[in-house]
């Protein structure tokens, strides 16, 4: 009987992968992927901790698709480290910037209601944390994620959707300065190391606070639908699921809180660096049309330590 349940439990893990490499497709981290930094923010890991969030059914973690985002930021200077806990003052207390990417409240439940991946008192003392001086980084992306992250985002008066933003016509996501999409300000701009363009895959929208700097913008190019279930999204994706056009949503933004700073991204990918599907396709900072994606994510590391 044991090994019977043993061989049902791999079959159901099985077909949930196959189902979800289906609507998403295998997703592995670019180990070969490589930034060069040529003047490092600290010498080797002196510099400040950055905790990163695996507690909250994270689907990228160090260890996965985002070991290339742990290894930038290491050659950066900086001490990375996951967690593994929920949120706790004593979690928080020796750490810089607090990462969490790609939350979800329950891996197998990828279709309306989503609930919050973080509780109501862990979002009561991040905030407190980043108001006394603390930077938190979010990083959401399509539903369920969106949802998920939803109460934790609203905390900091952001309104996140849970949805999927998808350009009409399937062009790739290039955001640039040249088209308005990536605006200048001090974490594009800065002297020496300014980004023009960067490429996002898809992700959420959301709605800022009228404190916020817009990093990334979405347009009347996109369309953020709000499906019952993440498997109604296939190519083409049919005009049964209800839509809004994308325009005056956002999907980069900071801004100060209290004595701290947050940085929210709508999109995981652009700060990773995948091998995806089968044919190995590149999704990232490691795609030629991400190549300063890396730099985006420096300058916003760099902004939440307080160095631009």
């Amino acid at each position: 009987m044991k090994m019977k349940k043993v061989f049902y439990q791999r079959l159901w893990a099985f077909m949930t992968i196959i189902q979800i490499g289906n609507i998403y497709g295998q997703q592995l981290a670019d180990e070969s992927f490589n930034f060069a930094i040529s003047n490092p923010a600290y010498r080797s890991e002196g510099g400040p901790l950055i905790l990163f969030d695996e507690a909250h059914n994270n689907g990228s973690t160090l260890r996965g698709t985002y070991s290339p985002f742990g290894k930038l930021l290491r050659n950066d200077g900086y001490q990375m480290s996951s967690s593994k806990h929920k949120i706790t003052p004593e979690l928080l207390s020796s750490a810089k910037i607090y990462v969490t990417v790609n939350a979800i409240s329950d891996p197998e439940h990828w279709e309306l209601p989503v609930v919050s991946a973080y509780g109501s008192e862990e979002i009561g003392i991040l905030k407190r944390w980043v108001a006394e001086g603390g930077s938190l980084f979010l990083i959401t992306d399509h539903m369920p994620c969106g949802g998920a992250a939803a109460d934790l985002a609203a905390a900091f008066n952001i309104n996140v959707l849970n949805g999927f933003a998808i350009r009409d016509d399937g062009q790739p996501e290039i955001f640039s300065k040249e088209r308005r999409t990536l605006l200048s300000n001090e974490i594009t701009d800065f002297p020496g190391i300014k980004v023009d363009s960067i490429m996002c895959w898809g992700g959420t929208g959301f709605i800022v606070p009228p404190s916020a700097k817009i990093i990334s913008q979405l347009g009347k190019e996109y369309k953020i639908y709000l499906p019952v279930n993440a498997s109604q999204i296939k190519r083409p994706v049919s005009d049964s699921i209800p839509s809004l056009s994308a325009k005056g949503f956002v999907n980069g933004a900071y801004f100060p809180f209290g004595k701290g700073r947050v940085v929210i991204f709508g999109d995981g990918a652009p700060f990773s660096a995948q091998l995806q599907g089968i044919k190995n396709e590149k999704r990232g900072m490691n795609h030629p049309g991400g190549k300063q994606n890396a730099q985006l994510l420096l300058n916003i590391i760099h902004w939440l330590d307080r160095r631009l």
